[in-house]
């Protein structure tokens, strides 16, 4: 969690305000424990339901000519629904900055009723300072359609889509609802920022949010897409709402999930 996020007694605990008075949920200390004590719970429910013996793991091997392998623990850490505890702190800090940034944006009429802190933005971006050459835009391109959008007045739809999409972004990571997805849109608006020249912590979100995208099949197990993944499915596997089977479940054993993978090697409970 963002430094701070833990103390107690600097009156955040339940709900701070921010610089313009606005008080803020996903800002609160209390947010931080809450989230503290779901990934705790997560973790010993998932610890009680494994047998005392563990539980076999697989160890896949291709067999397809020329297709490559990939390491065991990477194959497990993806695809895998029993390792999928590890994404959950990761979800809930990347989430946690969205959903807060987000929020801040909708209380703001600044950025929900004519977008005017956008414009302001998009003005500073595209702005040359004086005794510079060039603005904050490195690329010509970027520049050109940023005052584009900035002349056609594109910022007074343009903010609240950002601000609604930020704190959707932070609500899908954190509820485990269409996590790939999330992450995937989250990291297009870090690329943006940065290339308007906003470094602040887009660079990291950005390198995290990769790493979810790529366990989207498991990162939201705990959560909706336990549910959500295996009832709708992927553009190459219909899900069970397609098939008429109602809602299926990840989780593994279970009608429609997946099966217990045995062979290979053993995971200690």
């Amino acid at each position: 969690f963002a430094d701070g996020l833990w103390r107690l007694n600097d009156g955040r605990f339940f709900l701070p305000e921010n610089a313009n008075g606005v008080t803020s949920v996903s800002g609160s200390t209390m947010f931080t424990y809450l989230m503290f004590a779901l990934i705790i719970a997560a973790g010993v429910w998932q610890a009680r339901k494994l047998p005392a013996d563990g539980i076999d793991v697989a160890t896949v091997k291709n067999v397809t000519p020329g297709q490559t392998d990939d390491p065991v623990f990477w194959k497990l850490l993806l695809g895998n629904a029993y390792f999928a505890m590890l994404w959950m702190p990761l979800r809930f800090f990347i989430g946690r900055q969205w959903l807060t940034s987000g929020e801040g944006k909708l209380r703001n009429d600044a950025w929900m009723d004519g977008g005017s802190a956008l414009e302001g933005y998009w003005t500073g971006a595209t702005t040359v300072p004086e005794g510079a050459t060039t603005s904050r835009i490195t690329y010509s391109w970027y520049h050109d359609f940023i005052q584009y959008m900035l002349d056609n007045q594109w910022y007074e739809w343009f903010a609240p889509v950002i601000a609604i999409g930020e704190a959707l972004i932070g609500l899908g990571l954190i509820l485990g609802a269409l996590v790939g997805l999330a992450a995937f849109f989250g990291t297009v608006l870090n690329v943006n920022f940065l290339m308007a020249g906003t470094v602040s912590s887009n660079p990291v979100l950005f390198g995290l949010g990769v790493f979810v995208v790529l366990g989207w099949k498991v990162a939201g197990y705990w959560g909706i897409d336990r549910y959500l993944l295996p009832t709708l499915g992927a553009p190459w596997s219909f899900g069970t709402l397609f098939k008429g089977k109602g809602i299926a479940s990840m989780t593994p054993g279970a009608p429609g999930g997946p099966t217990a993978p045995t062979g290979g090697n053993k995971a200690a409970a």
